[in-house]
């Protein structure tokens, strides 16, 4: 029920997840009344869906603690997460309050031992192909443990999405040089060089590498990651509205537009932000897929594909098998500190 158009959206993007994947099966949950006669528009995804019923869903404007308060046991995107909860589902994908869901998914699923706090991991489309970027927005303000923690587990993200034996993993910082960057993010370089972790770590990298694809997971804390990605959207949408003007100012240059249609149809296709979409709740007891809530049909099936490979290569699992090597490694420093303290 969440997203700008809830069911007129969500249904046909399920729909195009079932051809895809035609293992999956759907519990649906929100109002019947919109849902049943959208599935009938739908025989596949009609075969392989159930319907659960609720008529309270929370609002996309809706404070996360009054979402908790009011949606509890009753709202679409509790009963949905709590579907996970119970092992009535395997996943929960929702393109609703983004705030409300993370809210409701760390209550009803609880984070894994260990875990401070959980984050949101966005895939970046990068010159090389894609990227992991985590934080962007569920912790403000980070401190090195928790980056080290956000580098393991974005790297068993990268694993499971992009089938590779061992990402590279980059913190964000505002220079490469060692002595640069806040105390967090150096003091996370060095438990990351020095905890001799199953990660290859390569070291700081800046705003501009994330587009380049430098590393396969860029780490970060929410409230630069949330300003770097949503810088980053807002400069692909300028970038497109100059060329469109530019494209459209004389008679040559629209002929030219027309001679370079191919090209522009491969570009527009590249950076179409719905193959990209879908943000990885890491740290959860449990996994949760967050759609842009803009997105069309297909963007919410590319969520659900996301989804899948979450679920598919078992990213729950390896992150909770490295964060206890991470966990183990940590003890020794954090006696080190606290005789130091002392």
């Amino acid at each position: 029920m969440g997203g700008d158009r809830g069911p007129d959206v969500v249904i046909p993007g399920a729909e195009l997840a079932a051809i895809r994947h035609p293992d999956f099966r759907f519990l649906l949950f929100g109002d019947q009344s919109r849902i049943a006669p959208l599935l009938e528009r739908h025989p596949r995804l009609k075969e392989k869906s159930e319907i659960r019923h609720t008529d309270v869903f929370v609002a996309m404007d809706a404070k996360p603690s009054q979402a908790l308060r009011q949606g509890r046991g009753k709202s679409s995107m509790w009963m949905a997460i709590d579907s996970v909860r119970q092992g009535d589902a395997d996943v929960a994908v929702s393109a609703g309050n983004t705030g409300a869901l993370m809210a409701m998914a760390r209550f009803i699923l609880k984070t894994l031992p260990g875990i401070q706090r959980p984050a949101i991991a966005a895939i970046w489309p990068t010159l090389r192909s894609e990227s992991v970027v985590l934080d962007v927005g569920a912790t403000i303000g980070a401190d090195a443990r928790q980056l080290v923690e956000f580098a393991v587990m974005g790297e068993a993200m990268a694993r499971c999405l992009f089938g590779l034996e061992k990402p590279t993993v980059g913190l964000l910082n505002i220079g490469v040089e060692e002595i640069k960057g806040v105390e967090q993010v150096k003091e996370a370089a060095r438990l990351l060089r020095e905890l001799d972790l199953p990660i290859r770590y390569e070291g700081f990298v800046e705003g501009d590498d994330i587009g380049q694809g430098k590393v396969d997971v860029v780490v970060t804390e929410g409230f630069a990651g949330n300003i770097a990605l949503k810088a980053a959207e807002g400069t692909a949408k300028q970038l497109a509205s100059f060329l469109k003007a530019a494209l459209n100012r004389t008679l040559m240059s629209r002929l030219g537009a027309v001679l370079a249609a191919g090209a522009f149809r491969a570009l527009r296709d590249r950076m179409d932000p719905r193959k990209h979409n879908g943000g990885v709740f890491l740290g959860l007891n449990g996994v949760v897929v967050k759609s842009h809530g803009g997105t069309d049909a297909l963007g919410f099936a590319t969520a659900i594909d996301v989804a899948y490979d979450m679920v598919h290569n078992d990213l729950v699992n390896k992150i909770s098998t490295d964060l206890a090597k991470l966990h183990l490694r940590l003890e020794p420093q954090a006696e080190v500190l606290s005789d130091t303290a002392v």
